[in-house]
């Protein structure tokens, strides 16, 4: 079963940034859909953003669009969340999952996920 391990997560600033990094270790990412999603305490868990296979297709929420970039290196097998301006409404935990041969969703529909890693902006 693919296994998917966030990292990067931590505590920054708001108006700073943080890149989060989703890899596997045992499966080749290449046919794989990629999703970013997070969770913040007392709310349900939304999709942040998404990557095709390819990298030709992303996709984002409203709440990032512009902050936000999501990007693959399938040499290095991982996928990468750069977030910029950050604010406090961005602390989360933010989790990766991913699906095989399937369109970019921002929608809960995703077969593996990771454990997550924990965002917190604040000053």
């Amino acid at each position: 079963q693919l296994q998917l391990v966030e990292s990067g997560g931590g505590l920054v600033q708001p108006g700073g940034s943080l890149r989060l990094s989703c890899a596997a270790s045992e499966f080749t990412l290449d046919y794989y859909t990629i999703g970013w999603f997070r969770q913040a305490p007392g709310r349900e868990r939304e999709g942040v953003s998404c990557i095709s296979s390819s990298g030709g297709s992303t996709n984002y929420a409203d709440s990032v669009k512009g902050r936000f970039t999501i990007s693959r290196d399938n040499a290095k097998n991982t996928v990468y969340l750069q977030m910029n301006s950050l604010k406090p409404e961005d602390t989360a935990v933010y989790y990766c999952a991913a699906a095989m041969f399937r369109l970019c969703s921002l929608l809960n529909e995703y077969d593996s996920w990771g454990q997550g890693t924990q965002v917190t902006v604040s000053s």
